[in-house]
This record gives structure tokens, C-alpha cells and sequence, in this order.
């Protein structure tokens, strides 16, 4: 994925590159989209030019469900950049996608879309608990919003 920057609100916002650019259209039309293997039908993310596992070139995206499962979580304490200090404690979790385990992305579990990233218990976090994306709006430097994939939890 692409570098990050820091916004309005002083929280990091990815900036999308060559790469990149699919999975944040897809966020920005409430997708969450992972690169396919034009060639043996693997999913990958990070997004890539080569595929890991046949090494070919061929990509395009595919949408996927957006559920998975907690696979790991911190809980970052300061020292931390200026604008994390003022949320923390706070999660950052790691999710392990429904399609494929092995895809896993890492986000906030927030009680919903546009939570903050503080507001969920860090004790309250339970490995292989369900969730399911979310998508909230954060505004770049550059002007342009971007949608950020978090995470809610789910019932299944």
C-alpha cells in the first residue's frame, strides 16, 4: 500500500498509488476490494504487481464480503504521534478475511462507521471474534477524502 500522510484531524490517511488505486475506489464506493490473480484466481493484499503465488502479472479486483475474523490486536500507549496520544489507549486490529484466512488487513474495531477509534474496550477484544467492514470518510491533506476500512462487530 502507499505511504500515508497526516490529515485535517492530524490522523495518518493513506495515500493511494498505481497500486493501490482499486482497493481505495472501492472503499470510496463501500467495497471492500482485493486484487485477483488474473491467471491462478488468488487473492492478495497488499495489492501487488506479481502474483505470490504463480508470479504472473495479471491483476484485476474483485469485491469481497467484508467479514472475517479478529485474528490479532494492539493497544498502542503513548509515546505515540501527537494527534494518537490524545486517543489512547485505542485497538488496532488485524482481521483475517472470510475468503481467505491468510488475507488479512489491519483496521479499528469501532462500534460503527465513523467511530472513534477509542471508543471499544481494548478488554473487550476477543480473538476470532466475527466482523464485518465499515467504511468512514477522513479528509487528506490534499483536500480529497478518503474512506477508511474498519471494522464492527458482527453476528453470524
Amino acid at each position: 500500500m502507499a505511504p500515508a500522510s497526516s490529515g485535517a484531524d492530524g490522523l495518518m490517511v493513506p495515500v493511494a498509488d498505481e497500486e493501490s488505486a482499486g482497493f481505495w475506489e472501492g472503499t470510496a464506493a463501500g467495497e471492500l476490494r482485493m486484487q485477483v490473480c488474473t491467471s491462478c484466481g488468488r487473492l492478495r493484499f497488499p495489492p501487488r504487481v506479481m502474483c505470490p503465488h504463480c508470479r504472473s502479472t495479471g491483476r484485476a479486483w474483485r469485491a469481497v464480503s467484508g467479514n472475517g475474523t479478529v485474528w490479532s490486536f494492539v493497544v498502542p500507549h503513548p509515546p505515540l504521534l501527537a494527534a494518537y496520544a490524545e486517543l489512547a489507549p485505542y485497538n488496532v486490529i488485524v482481521v483475517a478475511l472470510d475468503e481467505d484466512p491468510a488475507l488479512r488487513i489491519v483496521g479499528n474495531l469501532v462500534a460503527s462507521a465513523g467511530g472513534a477509534i477509542n471508543e471499544i474496550d481494548p478488554g473487550s477484544i476477543v480473538i476470532g471474534e466475527p466482523v464485518r467492514v465499515v467504511f468512514s470518510p477522513r479528509r487528506a491533506p490534499d483536500g480529497h477524502d478518503v474512506c477508511l476500512p474498519e471494522w464492527v462487530r458482527a453476528s453470524r
